[in-house]
């Protein structure tokens, strides 16, 4: 019997059932395990708990939290990442409590947010650990909540404690989205809903037949990071390999070398990091690399560009990566996070499309070497959901080929927004039809992603994704930093103005760059290409372009700081 594959995993209703489950059947297998990376060019420090250590670390610190909360009541993880943050997520769910994923106070540039996001979900108890509990504690002090810091609860707390049933329809967390200027919204998330998408994704990516691990640093707060990491691992009874955020962005080829060392490794990352992967890996760091065996690489940014994976492929072709293992995918924290994916083990399908007729609304292809042509790679087909395209106006089905907003039906579609009914009730619409707020296409079975309906520019009564003129601008200057800047509309006369707020490159000052020939390259490639007239190109420092809690570049809080007169106007234009 292959010692990697787990027994077969029966039907359970919730995360904490599983774990359950495991722990009786296969005690001493390896459940999760973070690797720490403590200095520069450390191959890494494993901390690994087993089934019957990760159920007894659970339950143990379900009980000390139901001493200080009752059913319903949110717990906030306030945890860096790793075993402990998995803890504290399912044991908030063991005792029936609603968790509230979350992260430490020094995150940088998220403060706000967070405190946002805690008078929003008002928890009676906040989860954190020994190195991060003095911040906490000062950060929270006006909260009301009850500090437990997880590390410090003994294992004798699970003794004679037993959980009390939680119904499957019953909210096991709150998801809070990112990116908006006002106060985040928290996605009600049941234990129906976090099941059901785990086997979604797990069925998508060829876990329900063979066995996978799951390698990821995606932080854990986030909705992908979440399900992949814990959820799926959870119900599968997979191992899961973690690291940390930052140690993926400080050397890139840590994450690489986890994929090498796991058998049949799943994991995902945005489009950035995969571009980053490409650029920063040395050839030396390549040497010992092995990629032979990865099953699937999941890209979820919205929209996915096929270059990005054409360049990752490139770079570790050497190494044994078979292009077939990138998977194109789609999803968002409504939906608990997957609704469509492309499969492992066949190439993605890519369109070019001809983009005059894509902002008009319709989905005609090009030739691919047309400079004009738009290419996108298909998100595959729904994993066990609907989708459909509508008008977002009249609510119509569109046919094939038209360019409409993308609806979602399933058992993964979260209850509502907490504590926000017309919100909930606007986007969680009739017949369970989810309004993604995202535009896209059905084009021979897949599904296109062309991007967020909120974001479009409309100038001239023409329709510019912003996403594809930012690819435009950041390929017209060296000196501008790749997937670290925003283009937007603002209010003009008449109609709108087209923004582009672009960060430099890192090691380059400011004084160095020749600003107004990059203005010119960026306003030139953005006229030619997409005939679109930028109002304002601004050259920012590194580190100025807000971004999400889950890493993208933030368009609405960029056009806030804009429209606020936030960035420097003198030598930057």
């Amino acid at each position: 019997m292959d010692s990697r594959r787990p027994p077969h995993a029966p039907a359970h209703r919730s995360l904490p059932a599983c774990v359950r489950h495991w722990a009786e059947t296969t005690p001493d297998r390896r459940a999760f395990t973070y690797v720490d990376h403590p200095a520069p060019g450390s191959r890494g420090v494993h901390r690994t708990l087993t089934w019957r250590r990760l159920d007894l670390r659970v339950r143990a610190l379900a009980a000390r939290l139901a001493e200080d909360a009752g059913p319903g009541d949110r717990v906030a993880l306030l945890c860096p990442q790793g075993t402990e943050y998995v803890t504290a997520f399912l044991a908030a769910l063991t005792a029936g409590l609603v968790a509230v994923p979350l992260y430490p106070p020094d995150l940088p540039g998220h403060g706000g947010r967070l405190a946002a996001v805690l008078a929003d979900a008002r928890p009676a108890v906040v989860v954190t650990t020994s190195p991060a509990a003095g911040m906490v504690r000062d950060f929270c002090a006006d909260t009301g909540a009850r500090v437990v810091v997880a590390d410090q609860v003994p294992d004798a707390a699970a003794e004679g404690w037993q959980p009390s049933t939680t119904p499957e329809s019953a909210v096991a967390y709150l998801q809070y989205t990112s990116g908006s200027t006002r106060t985040p919204a928290g996605v009600e998330i049941t234990h129906a809903n976090v099941v059901a998408n785990a086997h979604q994704a797990l069925t998508a990516y060829g876990a329900d037949t063979e066995p996978l691990t799951c390698v990821g640093w995606l932080p854990l707060y986030h909705d992908m990071g979440l399900v992949l990491s814990v959820a799926a691992p959870v119900v599968r009874g997979l191992l899961s390999v973690l690291m940390d955020p930052a140690a993926f962005l400080h050397e890139p080829v840590r994450w690489l070398r986890l994929l090498a060392a796991h058998p049949r490794a799943v994991s995902a990352a945005p489009n950035f990091a995969y571009d980053y992967c490409a650029a920063a890996v040395t050839e030396a760091q390549k040497a010992d690399l092995r990629l032979a065996g990865v099953a699937a690489l999941i890209n979820g940014s919205e929209p996915v560009r096929p270059g990005t994976a054409d360049r990752f492929h490139a770079a570790f072709a050497a190494q044994g990566l078979d292009p077939a293992t990138h998977c194109p995918s789609y999803g968002l924290a409504e939906a608990t996070v997957f609704v469509s994916a492309a499969r492992p083990g066949r190439p993605p399908q890519r369109f070019a499309l001809d983009r005059d007729a894509l902002a008009a609304g319709k989905a005609l292809p090009a030739r691919p070497d047309d400079p004009r042509a738009v290419l996108l790679a298909g998100c595959g087909t729904p994993a066990g959901q609907r989708v459909r395209i509508t008008d977002p106006v009249t609510d119509a089905v569109l046919s094939e080929g038209e360019v409409g907003e993308i609806r979602v039906q399933g058992p993964n579609v979260g209850r509502g927004y907490w504590n926000q009914e017309e919100h909930s009730r606007r986007v969680f619409g009739p017949g369970g039809w989810l309004r993604t707020g995202d535009l896209g296409t059905l084009l021979d079975g897949q599904l296109l992603v062309t991007g967020r309906l909120k974001d479009l520019i409309v100038v001239d009564g023409r329709n510019h994704y912003p996403q594809d003129v930012e690819a435009t601008a950041q390929d017209a200057h060296p000196a501008l930093r790749p997937d670290r800047l925003a283009a937007f509309g603002t209010p003009g006369d008449p109609g709108e103005r087209a923004v582009v707020v672009a960060e430099h490159v890192r090691g380059t000052s400011l004084a160095e760059i020749d600003v107004p020939a990059l203005v010119a390259a960026v306003r030139a490639a953005v006229s030619a290409r997409h005939g679109l007239r930028l109002a304002d190109v601004v050259l920012v420092p590194p580190g100025t372009v807000p971004r999400t809690s889950s890493g993208k570049v933030s368009r609405a809080l960029t056009r806030e700081r804009y429209l606020a007169g936030a960035y420097p106007a003198e030598g930057v234009r």
